[in-house]
């Protein structure tokens, strides 16, 4: 198995790449950018791309998705809830001063309960609003590992302050769903380090 979660781009989010390398098969979660750095290592580890999932449509976590399908064909699976931020990439490009990524109508979506990842890895879709209404995490609850995008940081919380955000219902979605998990379950949150659903419930001030 390999698994490696690395930041790219401008706001360094948090990508991951999941493979089997006995059956060559891999999963990519938020390629927002450095495409050429994600295929590459697909490549050097003899990887075939099957799924690319994403979190949530912030540009830093989807901008370099329809690239990475384009040199693998992998299929897109972003929450449905989520295309009105899709549409508005140019908007999002604006407030980083950055090109506008090209970008498509997802392959499908990503809701709450589907089974995604490979056989051996699966993950279930958590649909988790709040930071955006269409945000998810992925649990692999055989590796006790959350991929949980921007909505649960290492003592913090994702912003609700975007088109799209709740704060109420982030807390929500956070309390009912994640923090329910079992308390070894680590955490990859969308920037920074990873931390435990342990760590979060015991100190994380945005939810005491």
């Amino acid at each position: 198995m390999v698994m490696e979660t690395f930041p790219v781009g401008l706001l360094q989010c948090n990508c991951t790449i999941l493979g089997d390398t006995e059956r060559g098969e891999a999963i990519v979660i938020d390629p927002g950018d450095e495409i050429t750095r994600i295929h590459q290592k697909l490549t050097a580890s003899a990887l075939t791309l099957k799924q690319i999932l994403i979190t949530h449509a912030h540009i830093d976590h989807i901008g370099g998705a329809l690239k990475l399908k384009q040199l693998t064909g992998a299929p897109i699976l972003l929450n449905a809830n989520d295309l009105p931020l899709l549409r508005m990439m140019s908007m999002q490009a604006g407030w980083l001063h950055v090109e506008t990524p090209e970008t498509e109508t997802p392959d499908g979506s990503l809701d709450e309960g589907m089974v995604v990842g490979l056989e051996r890895y699966p993950a279930q879709v958590i649909h988790t609003p709040g930071h955006t209404q269409g945000s998810v995490c992925l649990h692999f609850a055989s590796m006790q590992t959350l991929v949980a995008g921007d909505t649960l940081f290492a003592g913090s919380i994702g912003r609700t302050d975007l088109p799209g955000g709740d704060g109420h219902q982030i807390l929500g979605s956070i309390h009912s769903k994640l923090l329910m998990l079992p308390e070894e379950t680590v955490v990859i949150a969308g920037h920074g380090a990873p931390t435990t659903i342990g760590k979060e419930k015991a100190s994380n001030p945005f939810l005491c």
